[in-house]
């Protein structure tokens, strides 16, 4: 595994860790195929319940490595890097656990479409979430503008791109972006926030994000029965036996993820 991200597992909860500070963690074709790589094996460990992913040195994400961005010599390698990239937004969004993103410093370009595939956002205050894409000619991309509108009214969201803005955390706090804000070492905070998903049930976690990332595109009655045939599956689990009875022993549950 490249030392380009760092991995552990810890109290359920599986820290994935860009280490590339002295480029600011932009990312780069080996990067990504590392995050990818970390965050397969996140989701196949039945000791992962969160993922918490974080970034060593100055800021969370610069963007897009200009490194790689310099080699890339035709349209169809620009065309395959593009797919790439934009993998590991798509493996963020789609893995069946819930991801937080902590954020120190800049998340610019890619880094902020990164923390907004995120399921939530913990930033210290330290943290600018840059849009700059217009100083290079450039949209948004690896999924960004569709991730911005889903938090954000499309007008702001149409302001902040075309005028390049760069959102600092109690903005990004204002607007929705941001779950918590805080003084302490972001991952402290991100490690606190993630306790009671941690102590959650697992399954209908898994659910529970699954369904909420497609609810926008789906109408009331398919809504209605994909919530009525998973909550069917659930009634019948274990952890939902075991909800029932820490409730009349009034105590709290302990939920094994079956």
């Amino acid at each position: 595994m490249s030392d380009l991200v760092k991995y552990e597992v810890k109290d359920s909860i599986a820290h994935i860790v860009l280490n590339k500070p002295d480029k600011l963690n932009s990312l780069s074709s080996e990067m990504v195929k590392a995050i990818l790589e970390i965050l397969r094996q996140a989701e196949e460990s039945v000791d992962v319940r969160v993922i918490i992913l974080s970034s060593e040195g100055r800021s969370f994400c610069a963007g897009g490595d200009l490194d790689t961005l310099k080699t890339l010599n035709d349209s169809i390698e620009i065309a395959n890097w593009m797919k790439q990239a934009s993998s590991v937004t798509e493996a963020i969004m789609n893995i069946n656990k819930f991801v937080v993103s902590a954020v120190h410093g800049h998340a610019a370009g890619a880094g902020f479409s990164l923390a907004l595939a995120s399921d939530f956002i913990v930033a210290d205050r330290s943290a600018k979430f840059s849009l700059s894409f217009k100083n290079v000619g450039l949209i948004p991309d690896l999924g960004l503008m569709k991730l911005l509108s889903e938090r954000v009214s499309l007008p702001i969201v149409k302001e902040w791109i075309v005028s390049g803005q760069t959102i600092s955390a109690d903005e990004g706090y204002k607007r929705g972006i941001i779950n918590r804000i805080t003084d302490k070492p972001v991952v402290e905070e991100a490690i606190l926030f993630s306790k009671s998903i941690v102590e959650g049930p697992p399954i209908s976690n898994q659910y529970v994000k699954y369904l909420l990332n497609r609810i926008g595109s789906i109408d009331y009655e398919t809504a209605l029965f994909q919530e009525n045939l998973i909550q069917s599956l659930l009634l019948q689990s274990k952890d939902h036996k075991e909800g029932l009875a820490a409730f009349f022993e009034k105590r709290q549950p302990t939920y094994i993820g079956k």
